[in-house]
């Protein structure tokens, strides 16, 4: 019902950046907010960063200052500009989006992307 594609991910050195995008895309009435996370083999799927339709943003401790989430509302898509990258971001980067699925949907919606590699060597 709403598909979420992502896309960027890749092999940089340290140091480096990349751009990661994730637009989506089916049958929804709104989207309240998109994200993105990240999980690493073995490890628990953590919060990267997040915005609100209204842009408001939220980040990992300890991504500020090195990542930029932004969205395109007319195009349904979110963006994370990850700079400055460290061997300890490499992850699969899942984007995550909420929302109504309807008018005065009550329940709403909470759909993932398939996730994106994004490794960074040293």
């Amino acid at each position: 019902q709403v598909h979420l594609v992502e896309s960027g991910g890749g092999l940089v050195q340290a140091g480096g950046s990349l751009r990661l995008s994730c637009a989506a895309s089916g049958s929804f009435f709104s989207i309240i907010a998109m994200g993105w996370y990240r999980q690493a083999p073995g490890k628990q799927r953590e919060l990267v960063a997040t915005v609100t339709s209204g842009g408001s943003t939220n980040y990992a401790d300890s991504v500020k200052g090195r990542f930029t989430i932004s969205s395109d509302n007319n195009k349904n898509t979110v963006y994370l500009q990850m700079n400055s990258l460290k061997p300890e971001d490499t992850a699969v980067y899942y984007c995550n989006a909420g929302g109504q699925r309807y008018r005065n949907d009550r329940y709403g919606y909470d759909y993932w992307g398939q996730g994106t590699q994004v490794t960074v060597s040293s």
